[in-house]
């Protein structure tokens, strides 16, 4: 075999495999076989590697083989150029030739094949009779094929143009549904985190028409008697005129309002001039488009939202999706919105309710309250009157032989003359007093037991007007400033006349001033010392701790602590303690309005109390409020 580097180099352009195979199977016995499928490909290849010989296929794809032994032979003019045809019409071997070619070879290959080529490689070269003739024909025929080749190229850009349109349509038409469902997202995720109904609404009917530069919008919710679909939201000036005038549809077939509600589906106009059931509405003269969205939970239609448009045909098949979507959300948020009216409505009413008990109840205490604090003075009162009767009488006795004090004497005769103006018959009384035992007479006019009824008189009327300091105390007017708790707490102690020792106080350094109203914290403060004070009567070696500092699970609040080793609280009385007129301490005293008192002082300033007690462990209140700015 000879050696590769010595073998002639034949380059073969041809789109078929088979073929291609069978002409390398005869030629590379001898020759260097290089292969292109593609005229284009052909090209470099020969460029780059010059040929002995090029073999071209006549039938190529993008152009004939004729076009491109043109092309080869301006490129590489000393190389042979050969077409291979199965085109034996007339006048095709010629028109080759014209073309550059200096053979033709025609399929199917044979056995004179391998012949043929080693016949062009040694230079055999065909002549071209009446060669200008055939020159011209050629040339007709590359003409007739670029003109076919502009006309397909011409229809394949209007082609193209055609499917770029529909591709920039299907592009506009992605990005607007992408753009609607983006939107209505939005829409939804803000609307639904409003809870105030007219905000809700008028909030959603701006947004459609700014986001979707619609029209108009407005909301339409259905009346308690389901008969009617009351406007609740309009955009823009019409909707604020439509509101003023309280503009409501009927729920019936003939308004696309109410069509939707009624079959809770949406109704549609792309043209509303041809829309029968759409009523004509003279505050939106302007629309050519709109669409009615039913709004619905759980089945059933809360109302409906309008979409109107200026233009014809505004709305497809993708804005009536993406659209109910934002008004599913919508009826969502509405709902949610009506559930926390009901809500807060039915809260008020219960509180409005409790109110009233806790009103009652507290008074009826206090009636109570007072009444059995009152009770004894009248008994008192009326004792002390017999007592000071007894004592007028033995007084008027006195005379002038009994004295000579003239002061003495004019008190006796006015002591008789008052008496006298007051229907008191002193002489009868006298005359009572004789026939009395000696001891019942002692026992009537004793001094001691006079002011003892004077004393429960005034303990009485001391512990009612306490009642009113507790009930009128946390109404008082606050003037709130800068308060060192340590400072009022300490003082405060100080002047209870507690025994020394009983009270232990522990303060942090970085202890914030609060700010509050100082007497009435002041307040707070002595009535839980003297709450656990009086709690642990029966406590063997009491002590108070009153520690504090700032609140550590919120810096905002500076802590109080003030804890006793008393008795403590049983968990069933512990909520009890904190109403009005309760109290532990039975007829030992104590009003009840203490604890009542100390917690709206505190709750007044925006602070916090809470109790933590077991029986037998004593129990420890915490007071929060808010530190200094």
């Amino acid at each position: 075999m000879s050696h590769p580097r010595k073998l002639l180099q034949i380059l073969y352009i041809e789109d078929s495999d088979e073929i291609r195979s069978l002409v390398r199977r005869l030629l590379s016995p001898n020759y260097v076989v290089l292969e292109a499928t593609d005229p284009l490909d052909g090209l470099q290849l020969a460029e780059e590697t010059h040929p002995n010989l090029i073999l071209v296929d006549h039938s190529l794809p993008h152009m004939t083989g004729s076009e491109a032994a043109t092309r080869l032979h301006k490129l590489l003019p000393t190389t042979p150029i050969v077409i291979i045809s199965a085109d034996l019409s007339n006048g095709a071997r010629e028109r080759a030739l014209a073309a550059g070619a200096v053979g033709f070879i025609t399929k199917p290959i044979d056995a004179d094949f391998v012949e043929q080529v080693e016949s062009y490689l040694n230079g055999r070269v065909e002549i071209l009779e009446d060669a200008e003739k055939h020159l011209q024909a050629y040339q007709q025929e590359l003409v007739e094929r670029l003109e076919g080749n502009v006309r397909q190229l011409s229809a394949t850009v209007e082609k193209n143009k055609h499917l770029l349109q529909q591709n920039e349509r299907m592009f506009l038409m992605l990005e607007r549904r992408h753009k609607l469902l983006e939107t209505a997202a939005r829409v939804g995720q803000m609307v639904t985190s409003i809870l105030d109904m007219d905000e809700l609404l008028k909030h959603t009917v701006n947004i459609i028409c700014s986001e979707f530069n619609f029209y108009y919008s407005g909301i339409f919710l259905i009346s308690e008697d389901r008969k009617w679909a009351a406007l609740r939201a309009g955009y823009a000036l019409a909707g604020r005129k439509m509101m003023a005038e309280n503009y409501r549809l009927p729920v019936d077939e003939k308004s696309m309002i109410g069509n939707s509600i009624i079959h809770q589906q949406a109704k549609i106009a792309l043209d509303v001039a041809g829309e029968i059931s759409r009523f004509k509405n003279p505050f939106l003269p302007d629309t050519r488009s709109e669409m009615a969205l039913p709004l619905i939970v759980k089945s059933e239609a809360l109302g409906a939202l309008t979409v109107q448009s200026d233009q014809l045909n505004a709305f497809s098949e993708d804005d009536v999706t993406s659209l109910q979507a934002m008004a599913d959300q919508i009826a969502i948020a509405i709902n949610n919105a009506q559930l926390m009216f009901k809500l807060e409505d039915a809260t008020s009413e219960l509180v409005r309710t409790k109110t009233f008990e806790a009103i009652a109840t507290a008074t009826g205490e206090a009636i109570h309250w007072v009444g059995n604090k009152a009770a004894p003075i009248p008994g008192s009162v009326k004792r002390v009157r017999e007592d000071l009767t007894y004592i007028l009488a033995l007084a008027a006795q006195l005379s002038g032989d009994d004295t000579k004090n003239e002061n003495l004497l004019a008190a006796v005769e006015t002591i008789k003359e008052e008496s006298e103006a007051k229907g008191l018959d002193l002489e009868q009384i006298r005359a009572e007093m004789s026939a009395m035992k000696k001891n019942r007479l002692q026992a009537l006019v004793s001094v001691e037991s006079m002011l003892e009824d004077l004393d429960i008189a005034e303990n009485s009327a001391v512990t009612i007007l306490s009642i009113k300091e507790g009930l009128i105390g946390p109404a008082r007017k606050r003037t709130d400033a800068s308060v060192s708790l340590r400072e009022m707490i300490t003082d405060t102690v100080a002047g209870m006349g507690l025994p020394d020792g009983v009270v232990q106080m522990e303060w942090a350094d970085d202890m914030p001033n609060a700010f509050v109203d100082a007497r009435q914290v002041e307040q707070v403060f002595n009535n839980l010392i003297k709450n656990a004070w009086e709690a642990m009567y029966k406590t063997l070696n009491p002590q108070i701790y009153v520690k504090g500092g700032r609140d550590s699970s919120n810096p905002n609040f500076v802590l109080v602590t003030v804890k006793d080793n008393g008795p403590g609280i049983p968990q069933e009385i512990q909520e009890k303690i904190w109403v009005s007129f309760f109290t532990t301490k039975g007829g030992s005293g104590g009003t009840g309005l203490g604890l009542s008192s100390v917690m709206q002082i505190v709750n007044q300033h925006g602070g916090s109390i809470s109790l933590a007690s077991e029986v037998g462990q004593g129990a420890v209140f915490s007071v929060r409020l808010p530190v200094e700015k």
